[in-house]
Parts: C-alpha cells; structure tokens; sequence
C-alpha cells in the first residue's frame, strides 16, 4: 500500500507538472500576445511624444532657416531608443525640398509600428498659416523585441511558479487525506462574492467534532464577517475620496482656467499700447523679422511707414497733456482705420511716433495710403494754433519699400523709411516722402 500510494503520488505529481508546463506554455502565447500589443502601443505613445515635443522646436528652425538647430534637434531626436529614424524634409520655394534623416545604426522597421508623419505648419500673423516641411518618425523593432523578451521569460516563469506551487499544494492535500469535507469548504471559497459573504461555511456529516476541520470552517466564517465589514467600510471611504477628488478636480479647473485667462490677458497688454490700442515696440518688433523673413523667402513686396505727428511737443505745452493723449488716441484710431488687412501691423514705436508694416505691398500703393492717412488726420481738425503750417494737427510720413538685392536686414528698410521721415519733416511737414525706390 505505501508503495502503491507513492505510485499514485508521483504519478499525479508528475501529472500536475505537465499540466502546469503546458498551461505555462498556453499562457505565456495569451498574456505574450497582449504584452506585445501594449509594447507596441507603448512605443507609438512614445513616439508621437517625441514627435509632440520636436515638431514646435524644428517648425521654428525650419522656419527661421537655422540648419544648425535642425541638425541639433535631429541628433537629439535619434538618441532616444525607440526611434529608428527621424526625416525632416523643407519645402523652400523655386528649388527642391530638402532632406535631413537621422537614424539609429542597424536598426530595423517593424510592420506593426507605422511611421509617424506630422506637417510643419507656422503662423506668420494671424489668420494665415503656412507649411514648411514635413516631420517623419519610424521606429527601431529591435526596441520592442527587446522590451519583450524580458516580459515574455517573466510571465513564462510567473505561470510556471504559479504550477508547481499548485502542484505542492495537491500533494500536501493528498498526504492529509483530503475529503468532501475539504471539497465543500474548497466550494464554499470559490462561491464567495461580495453579496454572498454572509453565507457561513458549515461541514455536513461529520464524524468528528471540534477538529482542525472545524476550526478552519470557523476561521473562513470569522474572515468573511471581518472581511463583509471591511469592504463596507471601504465603500464608504471610496464614495467619500470619490466626492472629495471631484471637489478637487472642480476646484484645480476652476483655478486653472482663470490663470490660462489672466495670462492671455497678460500676453495681450504686453504686446499692446495701453494709450492707443495699437501694437508697441515689442510687437512691432517680433512681426518686422518675421515678415522680412517671409519676403525674402517668397519673394513678395514688403513696405513700410514711419508717421509722426508734427510740432508735438508744441502741441503739449500749448493745451496740456490730456489733450495730447487724446490727440494720440485719435491718431491711432484713424490709423487702424486705415490699415486693416489682416496681414498690416501698426504700431506704436514712441512718443508721437508710430510705424506701419504693409506685407505683399508695393511702394506705390503704400504712398497713396499715406497720402490718404495724412487727408484723414487733417480732417479730424484737431486745433493746433502752435503749428507752423495749417492750424490743425498734421502728420509727416516716411515710405519705403523692401529691396532684397540691396538691404540684408530690415534695420535698412527701417532707416530708408526714416530718412523719408526726415526729409519730409523738413520740406514743410504735413507731407509725404519715399525712398530712392518710390
């Protein structure tokens, strides 16, 4: 008989490790297959991250015609060991686009993993938008295969610990002579649920009484009493963090939109001139490079006014400073009157004097806006008995136009728009001059 019950013990042993190697085996493909889905999702998460993060960085390069920060950006990019390959290709007008690629050595595509393509895309001004290039990332396979691996050999020998701890624990029950008393307890476990936990274990037809069965049916009935009292209580902590993270998730959005709100706010009245209304000095200064760089690109005329109110100071001492801030309001309502394609930016530039981009604009046109400028500030008949000229407020206007074979940067289309200013100023103010290219 011992031998016959040690038979029977290898046997079911043995038995029970192959069923735990091949259930191993079973779920290791299941939970595998599931792990490579979300490696796979991990590594697009990953990359349209780094895409997220790359694109603005590149668009301002690309957009300035900085192939150093390009570069930079891109060796950056390849670094990072989900990435196989990064592509950056720029469209520039009259030539061919063209292509900068990094890319991790030997790496390898994965069909799976699609490559990721995003357009460069850059606002010069409000209401306009342009692309500039394309972003493409493709992934390294190697970087899932590698995250796999390791997963995949965890879970092998998760599942085969989790079998041979089965295996034990059948034995054990074999050497203690298991009966149906174990069985119905065993039943008993495995019905439990959240709404059955005040059923109580009791062992039917018992020969003994106060054994080590009985005090296990009493420790099960002694757990779920503590354990049914457990989980309501902790309901009722979950339905009182649930009230108090939805009052905190009110409250954190409440606060977060009225920032996002006062930084706009903030962003609008640090680019604007809080006496006219008109954009300042910062603002003029951030479109003047802008759009100097897009006429150079695109070869579009590019014209400008330097307007200034004449005899000012007079105009100050001879009927106060509140009447000159409102001889500057006036001023500039006309002039954003005047001015109000979507692409024109006037500006503020200092005291009495204000400036005026006019992108896709030639000279000749500029002048005849200035002249109807200077009609419309006579025709506000602002008295100013201090003026050499016609009795009222008057404005001298300096026109110039971008020559590309000749100004390098915007500061010389500024100064020729000055020197018209100046010349206008002296030939009797209440005029306009051009440059040399009017």
């Amino acid at each position: 008989m011992p031998e016959d019950r040690s038979r029977i013990a290898v046997r079911l042993l043995l038995a029970t490790i192959m069923a735990g190697l091949v259930f191993s085996v079973l779920s290791t493909l299941v939970r595998g297959g599931f792990a490579y889905v979300d490696e796979r999702e991990a590594i697009l998460a990953e990359l349209a991250q780094i895409q997220d993060i790359v694109q603005p960085a590149l668009t301002k390069a690309v957009w300035e015609m900085d192939r150093g920060s390009v570069a930079v950006h891109l060796d950056s990019a390849a670094r990072l060991p989900a990435l196989g390959q990064i592509t950056v290709t720029i469209r520039l007008a009259d030539t061919a686009p063209e292509v900068h690629t990094r890319e991790r050595p030997g790496w390898t595509a994965e069909p799976s993993l699609a490559p990721l393509r995003k357009a460069l895309v850059v606002a010069p001004y409000d209401g306009s938008s342009e692309v500039v290039g394309e972003l493409e990332i493709v992934a390294d396979g190697r970087e899932l295969f590698a995250r796999l691996r390791p997963e995949i050999l965890i879970i092998f020998l998760t599942q085969l610990l989790q079998s041979l701890l089965l295996a034990g624990f059948v034995m054990w029950m074999f050497h203690r002579s298991v009966t149906r008393h174990v069985r119905d307890a065993a039943a008993h476990l495995d019905a439990l649920s959240p709404e059955t936990l005040s059923n109580t274990l009791v062992l039917r037809d018992k020969l003994n009484q106060n054994d080590e069965l009985d005090q296990l049916a009493s420790g099960v009935n002694e757990l779920q009493h503590r354990l049914r009292a457990h989980l309501t209580q902790q309901a009722q902590y979950e339905g009182e963090l649930a009230r108090h993270r939805d009052n905190l998730a009110e409250l954190v959005g409440e606060r977060t939109r009225e920032l996002e709100a006062a930084n706009r706010k903030l962003d609008e009245l640090s680019r604007s001139d809080a006496l006219t209304g008109l954009a300042n000095r910062r603002h003029f200064d951030e479109c003047k490079d802008v759009e100097f760089r897009r006429a150079q690109r695109t070869g579009q005329a590019l014209s400008m006014l330097l307007c200034d109110i004449d005899h000012f100071k007079r105009f100050n001492d001879a009927y106060g400073h509140a009447a000159g801030d409102l001889c500057l309001r006036r001023v500039g309502a006309v002039l954003a009157a005047c001015f109000k394609r979507a692409g024109d930016v006037v500006a503020r530039v200092g005291g009495e004097e204000f400036a005026v981009l006019l992108p896709g604009m030639a000279v000749a046109d500029a002048r005849r806006l200035a002249e109807r400028l200077g009609d419309e500030v006579v025709a506000l008949g602002i008295a100013h008995e201090a003026s050499d000229g016609a009795g009222c407020v008057t404005v001298s206007i300096g026109v110039a136009e971008l020559d590309r074979a000749q100004m390098q940067g915007f500061d010389a289309l500024y100064q020729r728009a000055d020197e018209a200013l100046y010349r206008a100023k002296h030939a009797g103010r209440n005029r306009v001059e051009c440059g040399s290219d009017c």
